[in-house]
């Protein structure tokens, strides 16, 4: 055989997986957008009502975030699960839906304790040291929208399933809808429109309860009801206890909530410090952050799909597949992490305009801000997609622990630890915790990256 008929058949699976992985990812991508614009919306409603309200809304939500990201990722331990399941292909229909099911378990018996700790949501800020005022107004806020977890957690276990069939469109579809509804009862319920009342922070809250059940309650209908998915009977025998299941999830998935929580819980100190420098900061930082957020969905949804492609050749034991399913994910990630980078840098003024009136002198020390942390963030950005994917395709091994643990040293000891220094005793201030927090996201990207490239040598591979 010639040497190109060669190397066109070498090319021939990569090509396939790559075209598996993005048929897979782009609908991950596009539902991470429309969950991120769900956010976005409340930022760019709460920012209507005045910088004061976004700053203490901003600090309560990040607070929030802590509790809801470590969430979420105790129940991501489904994704892999499944996927593993299905690539296995033997007991599928029963295997998935026993971990679906204690999914569900699981989220309902961890939203108690965190339901009680963020109803004194005022006293922990101000034990942080959080101006009174800030404080009040992001209590508000979260007493209201805490109860959105709930079913926020419900829709990402159920996208789990419907990514893990590789069939998620139907979680895009359900986003639109959802980034739809909330954008409508925001405005109806923070300004007092089409007759609702005017309930200001509460509102906003209320509006993203009301959002996540309208999505969980879609989900639902389309699980039960479609040809493709009723027959895995998802609720069947739903209050039956299956406790193996149920501790495996806990097995898997507390590290990659730990990972979770360790990463969000990086961003929402940062909050926190920014409300020791000043309210400008806060402002500043709650709208580059979001900014950042949007572009973090893609190499994430490409995460989310390297686990699922990962999953199942690891449940194949197929290593040919692991290693193209996983670099597939990678050089897609980060390449278009390096084009966002050259926007952000280019155009930093046009993309804070979208959130606050940059004409307006009031605002005018918020947007110089504001740049500065885009500036920043441009430099994180291709580190910030490399650690992305590499968790993910980590989480497709089935390898959480020591991930959790790498991401505990970069972001908290070096991320952190760089960024106090640089801020309170440099005297950076803000920009010196996103120049912090960009370090951190380098050392993580290299450590993710370089396990990955070890994985034979450690163990990580089916025998």
């Amino acid at each position: 055989m010639s040497s190109i008929a060669l190397d066109q058949q070498s090319r021939g699976p990569w090509q396939h997986e790559l075209r598996a992985s993005l048929a897979l990812a782009w609908p991950l991508i596009l539902t991470n957008l429309t969950m991120a614009l769900i956010g976005a919306t409340d930022v760019l409603m709460l920012g209507w009502l005045g910088a004061e309200e976004l700053a203490g809304a901003s600090i309560g939500y990040n607070l929030t975030m802590i509790a809801s990201i470590f969430c979420m990722g105790l129940v991501t331990a489904t994704s892999p699960m499944m996927a593993t399941a299905i690539g296995r292909n033997l007991h599928v229909l029963r295997d998935v839906r026993r971990t679906f099911r204690q999914g569900i378990w699981v989220a309902v018996l961890i939203m108690l304790p965190v339901w009680t700790l963020l109803w004194f949501t005022e006293e922990i800020l101000l034990l942080m040291g959080q101006i009174p005022l800030l404080a009040e107004y992001g209590a508000t806020y979260i007493r209201a929208y805490m109860w959105c977890i709930l079913p926020f957690l419900g829709v990402i276990i159920i996208r789990n399933f419907l990514s893990a069939v590789e069939l998620p469109l139907w979680s895009l579809i359900i986003g639109i809808i959802g980034v739809t509804a909330n954008a409508i009862f925001n405005y109806a319920l923070i300004f007092g429109n089409f007759g609702a009342p005017a309930l200001g922070l509460t509102g906003a809250g209320i509006g993203s309860i009301m959002s996540n059940s309208l999505m969980f309650a879609a989900m639902v209908i389309v699980v039960l009801k479609h040809r493709h998915f009723r027959r895995f009977h998802l609720f069947g025998n739903f209050w039956k206890p299956d406790w193996s299941r149920f501790r495996e999830i806990w097995r898997l998935g507390l590290p990659i909530a730990m990972t979770y929580g360790m990463e969000g819980g990086v961003f929402s100190v940062a909050v926190l410090l920014m409300g020791l420098i000043d309210t400008a900061s806060v402002a500043a930082h709650a709208i580059a952050i979001q900014i950042a957020a949007l572009t973090f969905m893609i190499p994430f949804g490409l995460s989310q799909a390297a686990t699922i492609r990962v999953g199942i050749g690891f449940g194949r034991r197929d290593n040919a597949m692991i290693q193209r399913a996983g670099w597939a994910s990678f050089v897609v990630g980060t390449g278009f992490m390096m084009v966002m980078a050259v926007i952000i840098w280019s155009i930093p003024e046009l993309l804070i305009s979208g959130f606050i009136d940059i004409q307006d002198p009031e605002n005018a020390r918020v947007v110089s801000l504001a740049v500065g942390f885009l500036y920043v963030a441009a430099l994180f950005q291709t580190f910030d997609g490399a650690q992305a994917v590499g968790q993910g395709m980590l989480r497709g091994l089935h390898d959480t622990r020591v991930p959790m643990l790498l991401v505990g040293f970069g972001y908290w000891v070096v991320g952190i630890g760089v960024g106090i220094w640089l801020a309170f005793y440099q005297g950076w201030g803000g920009q010196g915790l996103w120049a912090g927090l960009a370090t951190g996201l380098g050392i993580v990207a290299v450590l993710m990256i370089t396990r990955w490239m070890m994985r034979e040598r450690i163990g990580l591979l089916p025998d």
